[in-house]
């Protein structure tokens, strides 16, 4: 029930989430399909999404590091290109209101995965757990999450447990055809016996939660 895979290998995730200037968002968008190769160039991105539903003018990427020394490295590399910082870093500040990171690894008993097809919608949900990590609420969380699992309707992509940033913090991508499919497997998995009772035993960890629905940018590879 460690926090993440860092007890065997020394990958972990970037989560970075920006607030975008309401009047800006469509001109921040068409500068990252534009630009972003040059970011890209440097290391791996996951995904690049906007907020549809649950808040708006947001953007979230998601960035790879095989170990903190790769991201150092990225970092400076990044400050010393001339491309990427004058094309698009210094018209793209301009734009934003705010900017948030984190560090997370994946949990042990999840892999990364990818949507059956293209064509569908993310939902990310950010649950805050009790303090005391994934020993005290790791088991029932997991089971909560199989159960929706189980129920098909719904295609994990990956779970996130924070390293930096707010403590004690879940972040869960899920897959689905469209807004619609979603909203008609939640209502069957609200009355799936199962499902009711794994989410009433995890939910005696859970301080919070929300949930945004984003759609992919050009420039994501988990379309």
């Amino acid at each position: 029930l460690a926090s993440g895979p860092r007890q065997s290998n020394s990958v972990f995730y970037e989560i970075r989430t920006y607030d975008i200037k309401p009047s800006k968002m469509k001109e921040f968008v068409e500068m990252v399909n534009k630009y972003f190769h040059l970011r890209t160039a440097h290391s791996e991105l996951v995904g690049f999404w906007s907020a549809e539903l649950g808040a708006m003018n947001k953007v979230v990427h998601v960035w790879k590091y095989e170990n903190f020394a790769q991201r150092t490295a990225v970092r400076h590399a990044l400050a010393n290109d001339n491309d990427w910082q004058g094309k698009f870093i210094s018209a793209a500040l301009p734009l934003m209101e705010k900017q948030h990171n984190e560090v997370a690894y994946l949990v042990p008993w999840c892999q990364l995965g990818k949507p059956p097809k293209e064509g569908g919608v993310y939902e990310w949900v950010t649950f805050q757990m009790k303090p005391g990590g994934p020993a005290l609420w790791g088991e029932a969380f997991r089971a909560a999450i199989n159960a929706h699992i189980n129920t098909g309707y719904t295609k994990l992509i990956g779970v996130f447990h924070t390293e930096y940033g707010l403590l004690n913090t879940v972040h869960v991508i899920w897959w689905n055809e469209s807004p619609d499919h979603r909203a008609a497997g939640r209502h069957s998995a609200h009355e799936d016996a199962r499902v009711v009772a794994a989410v009433r035993d995890s939910v005696r960890f859970l301080e919070s939660q929300k949930n945004m629905l984003l759609i992919p940018l050009q420039c994501s590879p988990l379309k």
